[in-house]
């Protein structure tokens, strides 16, 4: 009784002084205090598997020493944390290990642009320079997509609660259907090839597509249907923007998301653990001959958080020199994947396990179930969030650097979680 009257005196600080937008904090209601590597603590000691991990912002895990040592060196050298788009030792060390370790072994050529501290940042930028670029306004966007919450990103994103709070109509995209609603049949593009290729319509600004939504409930394109997607694009001249801020940085295995499917996207939206550590840090890659923007016509205040970019430098140095981590990341979604399917199997709920890399999901038939299950999960010691058009889905996101043995335990207390449910 003592324990759950000093809860609600600290709850009544936030109900009191913070917005009511908040979200996170409903379905994990403690106060964390500490973190470090795959776990998060709250302020009395008590340990929670983070299967969560900042909603992919911290693929390296919390406080990664590799990181943090040269983050505090840094700031302890009175350095420059603050500079707009100025020129400084610490980004010129970033563009340096992105080219050297990331893009040049891909063969990618890519101008990188700061747009600010956020995912939505990045993918504003994109479809604001898309339409510049071609000189028309309609972005085609998909079924269930999650983009953002600033207008632009939002109005090409699904989630139906995030649209309603825009308070103004939501223009200027055209929605089709993502390939995993068509699952085990071969890609359809008849309603693509109407909107792109039709002489009687006119061709969209960009086409905007993640490769694997997450938000939307862990729905994962095919290769060849992006590959379709891509030669519709490059046929018609319409730009391809992958929203790849968080499928990127490893989360799939490759560090871009799209790899796999061999497609060149012509932008790239990075954000998330781009920076390494969970500092805000965000980036529009743009095919070169694409940057057509005047100095100044898109900026942001904090589009060059310096400690950003001294940690996603180190990580860029310290995991994707060679392939061991992606290697890693494969081999353990594997294992995640086989013991989702086999608990589908078991559980009396009709359930769907899905997913790829590190980011999996199990979809319930009955939506309501998703919620029970990381509401027990979280009783457990394990943080994992819902996701999908009703919140149907229980959505992994473990830190890339999980060892085997914290997998384990996290499959143990998820596989507890759902038989309690169940």
């Amino acid at each position: 009784m003592a324990v759950f009257e000093d809860r609600r005196k600290t709850a009544a600080v936030f109900e009191d002084l913070e917005s009511a937008v908040r979200s996170y904090c409903r379905s994990w209601p403690v106060v964390f205090d500490r973190a470090l590597g795959s776990w998060l603590y709250d302020e009395s000691g008590r340990p929670y598997l983070d299967f969560f991990t900042g909603a992919s912002a911290l693929n390296y895990g919390h406080n990664n020493p590799l990181l943090q040592r040269p983050l505090i060196e840094y700031l302890c050298s009175d350095r420059v944390i603050h500079s707009l788009d100025m020129f400084t030792v610490a980004k010129r060390d970033f563009l340096r290990a992105l080219d050297e370790v990331i893009l040049q072994p891909r063969r990618l050529h890519y101008r990188i642009q700061f747009p600010g501290p956020a995912g939505t940042n990045a993918v504003e930028a994109a479809m604001k320079l898309a339409r510049k670029v071609t000189g028309r306004t309609n972005i085609i966007c998909f079924t269930n997509a999650f983009h953002g919450t600033s207008l632009g990103s939002l109005a090409a994103s699904a989630n139906p609660l995030m649209r309603a709070a825009a308070g103004v109509p939501l223009e200027h995209t055209t929605r089709l259907p993502f390939d995993a609603q068509a699952l085990d049949q071969a890609p359809d593009f008849r309603l693509a090839d109407l909107v792109l290729e039709d002489a009687g319509a006119d061709r969209p600004a960009a086409v905007i597509v993640e490769t694997v939504q997450g938000e939307g409930g862990v729905n994962v394109a095919t290769p060849e249907w992006l590959r379709g997607l891509a030669e519709r694009c490059r046929r018609q001249e319409v730009p391809l923007i992958v929203d790849d801020v968080q499928m990127g940085c490893g989360r799939t295995g490759p560090f871009f998301s799209f790899e796999a499917s061999g497609i060149e996207p012509d932008i790239v939206c990075l954000s998330k653990s781009i920076s390494g550590y969970g500092m805000p840090l965000a980036l529009t890659l743009i095919r070169p001959e694409l940057d057509i923007w005047e100095p100044g016509e898109h900026n942001g205040t904090f589009r060059g958080f310096n400690p950003a970019f001294v940690t996603g430098a180190a990580a860029l140095r310290a995991y994707w020199q060679d392939d061991a981590l992606e290697l890693s990341t494969m081999a353990k979604g594997r294992r995640v994947a086989a013991t989702l399917a086999a608990l589908a199997e078991v559980v009396p709920a009709e359930v769907q396990a899905r997913g790829r890399g590190m980011v999996h999901g199990l979809a319930f038939a009955r939506p309501e179930l998703a919620h029970e299950v990381s509401a027990a999960a979280f009783d457990r010691g394990l943080l994992v969030e819902t996701a999908g058009p009703q919140d149907e889905v229980v959505k992994l996101l473990p830190p890339l650097t999980v060892t085997d043995s914290e997998l384990d335990q996290g499959m143990a207390l998820l596989a507890d979680a759902m038989h309690s449910v169940c």
